[in-house]
């Protein structure tokens, strides 16, 4: 099989740490979400059972397929709306669950339709550019930032990381997971208490829909999703230099959604940050060869699916500045080919900076995320500057 012949080191650990950050840094927003609808032990496993499954086998399958790192992650700006509406509007599960099918069937209308790819195509590769290091600058630095609480521990990394580019530079980020971990065990700073082996059990939940539940959760998790999620996703593939079937790939993301609703997947979407794990050089130098990265991560999250609570365990024992020092340098090569990409173009210069400093200000308005907000900014710029100059250059 071409799959293992193309699979190296680099692309391997590419996908365990995209798997790390993606999921260390937010699943207790999805706990969270999953407890503000009054689930019981037993539901919450399978909300991991159902999100890993579905992330899982919507990444691996298609990048199999296409021969390209198709990265698909929970929504986890969604997970928010929903830990905050469920409190406040006093939602039962079954109402959630029913929210979680309306909003499925919205994103997969979104992709069988075309209108988000169409929308997408209207969009300068530099404003995508700029959209993409803008959210990916937060977690470079967040990396920094970690020092305040772990200096030796993030130094440690970076110098890992820095001699590592000069002696290996295709297995850097390798070399500096592998230095942090060890200095992690030897301090004794990983939390092994956390540690359970059980396999999950998925809970099917009846779906009730209600007028109410379509308001406060469907719509505003959809409308995130496909704003905060699927917009920079998008972004991240073509600042890659992929060309993908998007429409396809978003109709797939809300079919799935749609499926594992009953047991607790709320959404699945197009993923930015660790898309651009498995999609830089450091995943594979051959970019033909990056999708087993892709196909790597979906199989560490079947694994978390399928024994749930277990995987949790391990990935939250590492201390929270491992995992934030790890994707900050895992992306440096992400975020400044991604500023290169935004700021070479004279014309699209201020208008892709002013993308790129909306995007990484984290504002959030009427309960939307800075990546929108941010190519709202940058088009508007665009168009205060650009409109009429080619009609008036014309003879």
């Amino acid at each position: 099989m071409s799959f293992f012949k193309d699979l190296n080191l680099s692309a391997a650990t590419a996908g365990f740490v995209a798997v790390l950050v993606g999921f260390t840094s937010s699943v207790a927003i999805v706990f969270q979400a999953a407890q503000a609808f009054g689930a019981t032990p037993a539901q919450i496993t399978s909300w991991m059972w159902a999100l890993g499954l579905g992330m899982g086998l919507s990444s691996a399958i298609p990048s199999l397929i296409l021969k390209q790192p198709v990265m698909v992650a929970w929504s986890t700006p969604g997970a928010a709306v929903l830990a905050t509406a469920g409190v406040a509007g006093g939602f039962s599960m079954a109402e959630a669950i029913g929210a979680f099918m309306v909003c499925g069937a919205l994103i997969t209308l979104a992709g069988a339709t075309g209108w988000f790819e169409r929308v997408m195509n209207r969009i300068p590769m530099a404003l995508a550019a700029a959209l993409l290091a803008g959210v990916l600058a937060r977690f470079g630095l967040q990396a920094f930032a970690a020092a305040q609480t772990a200096l030796v521990l993030v130094v440690l990394m970076l110098l890992a990381y820095l001699l590592g580019r000069r002696l290996a530079p295709r297995y850097a980020v390798v070399i500096t997971l592998a230095v942090s971990v060890a200095y992690v065990v030897l301090q004794g700073k990983f939390n092994a208490g956390s540690l359970t082996l059980e396999l999950a059990r998925p809970v099917f939940t009846a779906p009730v829909f209600t007028l109410a539940a379509f308001t406060s959760l469907a719509l505003p998790l959809f409308v995130v999703t496909m704003a905060s999620q699927n917009l920079p996703g998008v972004a991240a593939i073509r600042a890659a230099g992929y060309d993908m079937p998007i429409s396809k790939i978003i109709t797939l993301t809300g079919v799935v959604t749609l499926l594992l609703a009953p047991f607790g997947a709320f959404a699945l979407n197009l993923s930015a940050i660790t898309a651009a794990i498995c999609m830089g050089p450091e995943a594979h130098p051959d970019p033909k060869k990056r999708y087993t990265a892709a196909v790597a991560c979906g199989a560490i999250y079947v694994f978390i699916g399928l024994f749930g609570a277990a995987v949790t365990g391990l990935l939250i024992a590492f201390p929270r500045e491992l995992v934030l020092a790890i994707a900050g340098i895992a992306l440096l090569g992400s975020i400044g080919g991604g500023l290169h990409t935004a700021l070479k173009d004279d014309t699209h210069r201020e208008a892709a900076l002013i993308t790129f400093l909306v995007t990484l200000s984290g504002v959030v308005i009427a309960g939307i995320g800075s990546a929108f907000w941010g190519v709202v900014a940058g088009a508007l710029a665009l168009f205060v500057q650009q409109y009429g100059l080619r009609q008036k250059s014309k003879p």
